[in-house]
């Protein structure tokens, strides 16, 4: 039984009751204050708008997922609590006093810089192309939002390298903003080998007030070790999470690295200038090994799957107790 439904029924049940006391003892019975009961747009709503899926939280824009005709799919603009702003607008507009570098690093996406030897990080015409292939799901809620997704990632060939399964969930709550990506990669079309590379994976390029360093930056960086700022770089932790000043109110964003990831804790791309990744395969670039060590192999007709969640918060990672929505995290989802 649905929520709404479920309130409903107990507001029948307490007017009945009051009545049926008040005219037990020949009473007029006393009017009830009316019940506010939930209605689709208190909760979350996703609406397809044929090139995008515009995500509302309590009818206010939270994202945009786009899917049709772009390099790889990505989510623009982020709005995080108190309406601020959480990811930078360039390249998918032009806002004074940003950079306007790496056009590839649009808002939030996942993808790699060395799949078989094709780069799906950058853009052009030489690299590779994640396409969406359909929704197998779209279902707006109360207190969640799912999105489920199926893509092809395809080569300068025009070959399909592999596929992925994805699963978004946009948690509903007044204090926060909760999003959990979850994607399955499947060697599909023959054994698949992500590379050992910085350049990737898990991203969010982040509102350029917030960053380390800059003319506007005004932010800080800190993961679960203790370890701030430039030190964070090529270094593991269970969570990463980059804070600022956005329209003068200290927010942040942490990505949750789930324990049943491979290679967990992973390693971090975090980058003074905005970039700010989980990458579970740069091995080579973070601790100086051998090139190919974090090569991870995905045999022929066999997947893997990678969990992450992304909290944006108001306030620096203490005030924000991140480390707490971290633990909630691990416990409340699957560990395999």
């Amino acid at each position: 039984m649905s929520q709404i439904m479920t309130a409903k029924l107990l507001t029948a049940l307490l007017l009945a009751a009051v009545v049926g006391a008040a005219r037990s003892q020949n009473t007029v019975p006393p009017k009830l204050p009316s019940l506010q009961l939930p209605t689709p747009t208190d909760g979350l709503t996703i609406t397809n708008q044929g090139n995008t899926l515009r995500i509302s939280i309590a009818g206010q824009l939270f994202t945009e997922y786009y899917y049709r005709d772009v390099p790889r799919p990505f989510l623009y603009p982020i709005i995080g609590p108190g309406n601020l702003p959480m990811t930078r607008n360039w390249p998918m507009k032009n806002v004074p006093d940003e950079e306007q570098d790496h056009p590839h690093h649009k808002s939030l996406w996942f993808s790699h810089g060395d799949v078989n030897g094709i780069d799906f990080w950058a853009d052009g015409e030489k690299k590779g192309r994640i396409v969406h292939e359909k929704f197998t799901q779209i279902k707006s809620g109360l207190f969640m939002g799912l999105i489920q997704s199926e893509d092809k990632w395809i080569g300068p060939d025009g070959k399909v390298v592999l596929t992925d399964e994805r699963t978004l969930r946009i948690r509903n709550r007044p204090e926060a903003r909760l999003l959990d990506f979850e994607i399955t990669l499947h060697a599909s079309n023959g054994e698949v080998t992500f590379g050992d590379t910085k350049e990737g994976t898990m991203a969010i390029r982040i509102a350029e007030t917030m960053r380390l360093k800059g003319k506007v930056g005004q932010g800080h960086i800190v993961n679960s070790a203790g370890v701030r700022d430039d030190a964070t770089w090529g270094k593991r932790a269970e969570w990463c999470d980059y804070y600022g000043t956005v329209n003068g109110q200290i927010a942040g964003v942490a990505i949750f690295d789930h324990p049943a990831n491979p290679r967990h804790p992973t390693w971090w791309h975090v980058r003074d200038y905005g970039l700010f990744a989980a990458n579970p395969f740069g091995q080579h670039d973070f601790e100086k090994q051998p090139a190919g060590t974090g090569n991870l192999v995905i045999p022929a007709g066999e997947s893997v799957t990678f969990r992450y969640r992304f909290y944006f918060h108001p306030g620096d990672e203490k005030q924000a107790k991140v480390d707490e929505y971290y633990r909630e995290y691990i416990t409340a989802t699957p560990k395999k």
